[in-house]
Parts: C-alpha cells; sequence; structure tokens
C-alpha cells in the first residue's frame, strides 16, 4: 500500500486546499491518473497516481485544507476490495466477511447524544460548514441523512434536511429559553428567507488577505493623469492589419503600454524596487505582471524581460498568458517575481479607479475606459478626442509625490507620441 501525499509546490506555497476529488474509494485507477484537483493560492494543481492499484481510503475530504508532505490516501498496489478489508480489520475478520459494515458500528451510540440539547455533542462525522449550520439552525446531526459513500455529512445535506417539511420544529424549541417560548415560531421564519452560503476559494481567500496586508502594510497613495489616446488609435488603424499578417497577432493597446512603463521605469528605478526590512531593492530588469480576471479571482502573469520585447512579441506573451490563466493552466514560473503591474479596468467599463498595490511591488498603473471627451486644443480651438484616465498607484515610503506625478507624466507622454516608444524603449 502507498501513500498520497501532497506534493512540493515552489517555495512560496506551502498549503492547498482539496479542490475535488475524480475518484472514489475502491476505485481502479491506472499510473498517471489523476486522482484530485488541489487549489493553491496561485494556481490548482492535479495530483496523478505514482502507480497503478485501487484507491483504499480517502483521508482529507473536498474543501480541508492540507500541508506539503502530507498524506491524503492510500492506494493499494493491483488488487480489489480484499485489501481493504484487511487493511481495516483484525485476522479474524477473515471468517465473517458479512461484518463489513462494522465501522458503523460507531454511530449507534451517537443515537444517545441526540438528547443533549447542544448539536455540537455530536458525534457523527460533518464537515466544519455542516456543523456550524447545523447548530445554526438547531438541528441534530444524527437525524441529518448523508450522500456520502462513507456517511460524512455535509452543508448541502444539512440544507436539505431543513428544507423537508417534516423537519422536527420541536428541535430549536428544546434549545430556546424557558422565557422565549415563542422564539422558534418567529426564528422559523428568519430562515424561510433564501441565501446561498458558498465557500470561499483558497485563491480568493489569499487575494482578499493580500489586498488587506496591502493597505495596511504600505503607505499607498494614487496620482491620475489622462492620456489621449488619439495617436495610438491611429497607428493601430494603420498597421494592424499588416501586422496581424507579418506577426499572426492583434496590436493591441497593451504592448504600447507595457513600452510606455518600462520607459518611465528606467526614467524613475525607485518605482521598480520593493522594500526589504530599511533596505530598498532596485530590480535592474523588468518583468512586467499584467492582472487577468480568471474564473477564480484575479491573476497576474508576468512577461518577462519585457524591456527586451518587440511590440509582437509582448502582445503574444500577454495573449498566451491571458489564455492559460481563464483555462486554469498558470504555472507557478508564469505568476512569480514581477516588478511592476499593469492593471485595466476600462475591459470591464471602468472609468476611473485607485488600484491597490500587488505587494511586495511599489508601483501599480491602472488603465481605464477610452471615452471621447471634449479637448481644449488651443485657446480658440475644442475637439473631441478619445481620452482615458490613468492612474498610479505607489508606496509613499519609498517614492515622494514629485517622483511618481512625474512618472504617470513619462508615461502620457510617451503614450501620446508613439513614435517615441521605439526609441524611449
Amino acid at each position: 500500500m502507498s501513500e498520497i501525499k501532497v506534493p512540493a509546490m515552489g517555495e512560496s506555497i506551502t498549503e492547498g486546499t482539496v479542490s475535488r476529488w475524480m475518484v472514489k474509494e475502491g476505485d481502479t485507477v491506472n499510473q498517471g491518473d489523476v486522482l484530485l484537483e488541489l487549489e493553491t493560492d496561485k494556481v490548482n494543481i492535479e495530483i496523478s497516481a505514482e502507480e497503478s492499484g485501487v484507491l483504499e481510503k480517502i483521508i482529507r475530504q473536498e474543501g480541508e485544507t492540507v500541508e506539503i508532505g502530507e498524506t491524503i490516501g492510500t492506494l493499494s498496489a493491483g488488487g480489489g476490495g480484499g485489501s481493504t478489508s484487511s487493511a481495516s480489520q483484525p485476522a479474524a475478520a477473515d471468517s465473517k466477511p458479512a461484518s463489513a459494515p462494522a465501522p458503523e458500528a460507531p454511530v449507534a451510540p451517537a443515537a444517545a447524544a441526540a438528547t443533549p440539547p447542544e448539536p455540537s455533542d455530536n458525534t457523527k462525522t460533518a464537515s466544519p460548514s455542516a456543523r456550524k449550520l447545523a447548530r445554526e439552525r438547531g438541528i441534530e446531526l444524527d437525524q441529518v441523512q448523508s450522500r456520502d459513500p462513507i456517511g460524512r455529512v455535509y452543508q448541502d445535506d444539512v440544507k436539505s434536511y431543513s428544507s423537508q417539511p417534516s423537519s422536527p420544529a420541536a428541535t430549536p424549541a428544546a434549545k430556546a429559553p424557558a422565557s422565549t417560548p415563542a422564539a422558534p415560531a418567529a426564528g422559523g421564519s428568519t430562515f424561510a428567507k433564501p441565501v446561498e452560503r458558498q465557500r470561499m476559494s483558497r485563491r480568493r481567500a489569499t487575494i482578499a488577505k493580500r489586498l488587506v496586508e496591502a493597505q495596511q502594510t504600505a503607505a499607498m497613495l494614487t496620482t491620475f493623469n489622462e492620456v489621449d489616446m488619439t495617436a495610438i488609435m491611429d497607428v493601430r488603424k494603420r498597421r494592424k492589419d499588416k501586422f496581424k499578417e507579418k506577426h499572426d497577432i492583434n496590436l493591441g493597446f497593451m504592448s504600447f503600454f507595457t513600452k510606455a512603463v518600462v520607459g518611465a521605469l528606467k526614467k524613475f528605478p525607485t518605482i521598480n524596487a520593493e522594500i526589504d526590512g530599511e533596505d530598498v531593492v532596485l530590480k535592474k530588469f523588468y518583468d512586467i505582471g499584467i492582472a487577468v480576471s480568471a474564473k477564480e479571482g484575479l491573476v497576474v502573469p508576468v512577461v518577462r524581460d519585457a524591456d527586451r520585447l518587440g511590440f509582437a512579441e509582448i502582445e503574444r506573451s500577454i495573449a498566451d498568458l491571458a489564455s492559460k490563466a481563464r483555462s486554469n493552466t498558470l504555472a507557478l514560473s508564469d505568476l512569480q517575481g514581477g516588478t511592476f503591474t499593469i492593471t485595466n479596468g476600462g475591459t470591464f467599463g471602468s472609468l476611473l479607479s485607485t488600484p491597490i498595490l500587488n505587494t511586495p511591488q511599489v508601483g501599480i498603473l491602472g488603465m481605464h475606459k477610452i471615452q471621447l471627451r471634449p479637448v481644449a486644443i488651443d485657446a480658440e480651438r475644442m475637439e473631441n478626442r478619445p481620452m482615458m484616465y490613468i492612474a498610479l498607484s505607489y508606496d509613499h515610503r519609498i517614492i515622494d509625490g514629485s517622483e511618481a506625478v512625474r512618472f504617470l507624466v513619462t508615461v502620457k507622454e510617451l503614450l501620446e507620441d508613439p513614435e517615441s516608444l521605439l526609441i524611449e524603449g
């Protein structure tokens, strides 16, 4: 029998969450078959069988947090169900195979536990969320019918039980104080309103934690400017067909912004840095993170050495990373080590926002929706121009306000004179 362990997944990842098991206990698997999917802070990883055999036991259930190296299941080589009996029963069990359901025997004493008023005293196996919901609704877990093959009660089981017309209304009454006998009836109407409780994905929980940490640890400030996109749109209009024909990739806006950011970072190196204790680490390379909205939440894959790439290479890199993000096939190497981030809320219609730092980076540029606005060309002329607000959030601990403003002005000037990007880049 071999153990199924959580593999090492990179130095920055120490734990994960069991997202889903692809096989059930007793299933026969071949070497290389995917056993389960593990969700980490950054990517989802499939764990495959290292040998052929039978999935003997699932130790850690879906939704549970596991650490690197932890045993989450066992696999018996070759054999069938007989190995399960020999592993879990004494030798005497061979003479009475009918006793296979014996593991369920401990459930019988749990019937006696149904009489205490506190549902948490139940000995029935249940997920933490199921126990919490049962306590909230005054339901004894021993009364809940589980749909799990091994009898574990999940949140959906508790929901189904509480929605049954025959579910005992007397159970909440038993828990209510004697001075408020009518409380269960009133409480029942509270739960009648439809709600849906969803477990936060590990990636979403990590995003939430990091965003809060960024606001708590950095002296974050945002400065704004606007860009006249006329020149870029004119270049794209004139060159997009030949560009597509030559490079087999569309000429988008992101390559212009990446080039402009790299040019500005070279002039203001403190914005391409991070804080390490009392030191400022100035980075002499330009790995630009591009924020991408995926199903599981925002991810920031990195375009490596953007200063050495041409427009087509940048566009191709971004397209490849975005495709991998949406298909959940990003590798850890795609997400690590960015020096500065660009996020484009304009794709969703955002007109203005204050992006939050992607720590430990000290700068992030926010792009927004392109919108026609009247612009004064000179003292006598007004024109409708395609304008975009841009925002730079920065860590004021090492970046002065004047430096941040000049950085953003440099980005604006480079974008409004796209030909200069070939020289400044």
